[in-house]
């Protein structure tokens, strides 16, 4: 597959200008490599997971960075976390020179702790998600978006398997001290069939036999490497009690179906889970486009105890607000929206934005058939009816 262009390349471009360094973070094998070399082919190249780099580079620090040049793509600095020290004393030698050092990493939390003691005020910090729907349509909610499957659907299967062993092996165990991987193994696939589900940390914790302090830390592993969305309660009360558990999604739809077993995009329609994995799809689009556009992460769900719910509320500024309810079955239907009529009406003075956002196929009636104030739009078009553009 051809290098598809990535929507973070502007944002990143522009921090060049401003930074002398740029940090590139996400899950294993989003693409971070290949954004960076592609954007910036003259920058010499060390990948650190290299033993025989690591190796010079840990003998004759001063040495390595001086043969190395700049500017220079420095490759999973997580097997080296002590090279930022160095990077950080060149850069402070040299404060106006900006664009002269890039950085990719694996693990998120590591990382940040280094970024935060090390390259405060000298990194600009980006996160690399899967490909979105917006980057290419080869991103389905059957396939997902990592770069490796899109390219090679017909091995998807194999590619994800190898893909879970090596997260297990190397970010899970770098991060805690899990004892046993075969039930961490089991908890991932428990999650997948609790996707799109608030999170009851004690219904997670009975099946495995593990502590609900545990289950939290487990959650956090998720979340910090990126292959969970939790998504908090939207935070403003109307007059109404909320559930403050927050909803699980997976960042990628096509890990989802793997670790539920479902081999195909037929088996995926006639699943059980296709509702839920289609809510994951759609919240993992909005946090895509705000992440890649630069913006703040703003994805909120609404329930309150009286059993208002409500999929997904995105705050746009000035009191104005994004409602939306995903719909994955064959046909709409009125009811469909009456959650996003009442939990409208109780935002008094602000600005509410209703969508039903359908799968594409649906058999779509006229709006106006749904209801006066919500608007039904497919998959591929919401985004562009959300934050415009």
């Amino acid at each position: 597959m051809k290098y598809i262009p990535r929507q973070l390349e502007k944002e990143m471009r522009r921090a060049t200008g401003a930074f002398p360094a740029v940090l590139v973070t996400g899950a294993r094998r989003t693409g971070k490599t290949t954004l960076l070399r592609r954007l910036f082919p003259k920058a010499a190249y060390c990948l650190l997971e290299n033993p025989d780099m690591l190796g010079r580079f840990r003998s004759d620090p001063q040495t390595f960075l001086d043969e190395l040049g700049t500017p220079a793509i420095l490759d999973e600095i997580q097997h080296a976390p002590e090279i930022l020290n160095y990077v950080r004393a060149r850069i402070d030698e040299h404060p106006h020179l900006c664009g002269r050092w890039f950085l990719t990493g694996s693990q998120e939390a590591p990382l940040m702790r280094g970024v935060t003691e090390s390259m405060a005020g000298r990194a600009a910090v980006f996160q690399l998600m899967p490909l979105s729907s917006e980057e290419t349509s080869k991103v389905t909610l059957f396939s997902g978006g990592f770069p490796e499957v899109l390219a090679r659907p017909s091995s998807s299967g194999l590619w994800f398997r190898s893909y879970l062993q090596t997260y297990l092996e190397r970010d899970v165990r770098s991060i805690s001290s899990i004892r046993s991987l075969p039930t961490f193994r089991r908890f991932l696939a428990l999650l997948a069939s609790r996707t799109g589900q608030w999170v009851n940390r004690t219904d997670l914790a009975a099946p495995l036999g593990v502590s609900i302090p545990t289950i939290s830390e487990w959650l956090n592993i998720l979340e910090i490497t990126q292959q969970i969305i939790l998504v908090p309660p939207f935070y403003e009360n109307f007059g109404k009690r909320l559930v403050k558990s927050p909803k699980l999604y997976f960042t990628d739809s096509g890990l989802a179906c793997h670790l539920l077993g479902i081999e195909t995009a037929t088996q995926l329609k006639k699943s059980p889970f296709m509702g839920p994995l289609f809510e994951g799809f759609v919240a993992s689009e909005i946090l895509k486009h705000q992440i890649n556009g630069g913006k703040e992460r703003m994805l909120y769900t609404f329930r309150d105890r009286e059993g208002l719910e409500v999929d997904f509320c995105i705050p746009l500024g000035d009191k104005r607000i994004a409602l939306i309810e995903a719909k994955a079955g064959g046909t709409l239907f009125p009811r469909m929206v009456d959650s996003l009529l009442r939990l409208n009406k109780a935002m008094r003075g602000r600005e509410a934005r209703c969508l039903l956002v359908y799968n594409l196929g649906k058999r779509m009636p006229d709006s106006s058939a749904i209801a006066p104030g919500v608007k039904a739009v497919p998959v591929g078009r919401f985004l562009q009816e959300v934050f415009g553009g």
